[in-house]
């Protein structure tokens, strides 16, 4: 990172201009102790200029209050308004989530819809076959014969886990039991990412405005011929490995190696904003339009996440989560706040 002369740092997709607290949309306003605990997660793996900061915040200890979370920060740390080099402040932010799924251990009843561990050849064959084939081909699904994780009932329920790099399953055992674990990411076949919104939208089915996630899955029950076609235009795969949920207030970790936080961690493009930075949004809710303005943590990456000012909100889990994310794609304006020289 490099200062210009009017004080703006520059990274290698963003500029970040000091500016005063006072520009902060809101900031007076958001419950901030609830950071704290996302800022201890960061703090287990922190960037080398939080080293410093996050000794101090572990002598400091849990902390009760949004005035006290404020003041710790406003202390120690300055905000910047992150420009595109272009020095455009305006962008977007999307929403994510953690699937929660039920799922059975065995092939059984409706559940034939198997989630794979990575085969044996993933890290020597590049790139792996693609979906169809693994769909189709006798002697593909032959190499996967005996990795299946679990089974879920429905295409998109695998197909969302895999979207999302992972998620949650409530797993019915082979003798009745049940049993939360995680689907955590273990790697894909090295195909191109395809949008099956978009497939919806070139193939007439949708319109641009209509393409969420809860339109996507509609179509699929209205067409239920033509889901295998869906799937099929991304021929990405995702596989998985299995997790124990120590935490079930947790999230899965994210690219900086920490578990997430629902509402106080976001995906970012770490070209321009580094993992472990809090950020300030400003940006709306997409059900509500109402505002959204909260500090969040940059603690997770995505292959769809690029650009300056671009972020991914992580909802959490469950229904509400997964229709907001679904839903979300809203006018973005975001501070990042640096520790002072």
């Amino acid at each position: 990172m490099t200062a210009t002369p009017s004080g703006a740092l520059l990274r290698e997709r963003s500029r970040w201009v000091p500016v005063d607290w006072s520009e902060l949309p809101g900031w007076d306003s958001d419950r901030t102790s609830e950071l704290w605990p996302a800022l201890m997660r960061s703090c287990e793996r922190p960037p080398f200029e939080w080293a410093r900061l996050c000794s101090d915040a572990r002598k400091t200890g849990s902390m009760a209050t949004d005035a006290a979370v404020r003041t710790w920060l406003q202390q120690r740390l300055a905000p910047y308004r992150v420009e595109s080099l272009e020095g455009t402040p305006d962008g977007l932010a999307t929403g994510y989530f953690e699937p929660l799924v039920e799922a059975s251990r065995t092939a059984r009843g409706p559940f034939r819809v198997p989630l794979y561990m990575a085969p044996a050849d993933l890290a020597t064959r590049k790139p792996w076959y693609t979906r169809q084939q693994l769909d189709t081909l006798p002697a593909v699904q032959a190499q996967l014969k005996g990795r299946e994780l679990a089974f879920v009932a429905d295409p998109l329920d695998a197909l969302i886990l895999q979207i999302q790099g992972s998620g949650r399953l409530q797993v019915t055992e082979a003798d009745g039991t049940r049993r939360l674990v995680r689907a955590a990411f273990a790697g894909h076949n090295d195909q191109p990412y395809k949008s099956v919104g978009k497939w919806l939208i070139e193939q007439g089915e949708l319109k641009a405005e209509q393409a969420s996630w809860p339109a996507i899955k509609a179509w699929a029950r209205m067409n239920p011929r033509r889901v295998n076609e869906l799937m099929w235009s991304n021929p990405r795969v995702v596989f998985f490995k299995e997790e124990p949920i120590a935490d079930p207030a947790a999230g899965p970790r994210g690219a900086q190696g920490v578990p997430l936080s629902p509402g106080r961690s976001i995906a970012v493009d770490a070209l321009s904003v580094p993992y472990g930075t809090p950020v300030w949004l400003d940006t709306t809710e997409p059900l509500s339009n109402t505002p959204l303005r909260r500090v969040v943590l940059a603690q997770d990456t995505g292959s769809a996440i690029t650009g300056a000012v671009r972020a991914d909100y992580f909802w959490g889990w469950g229904d509400q989560a997964e229709q907001q994310a679904g839903r979300m794609k809203q006018p973005l304006r975001m501070w990042v706040l640096w520790p002072r020289s």
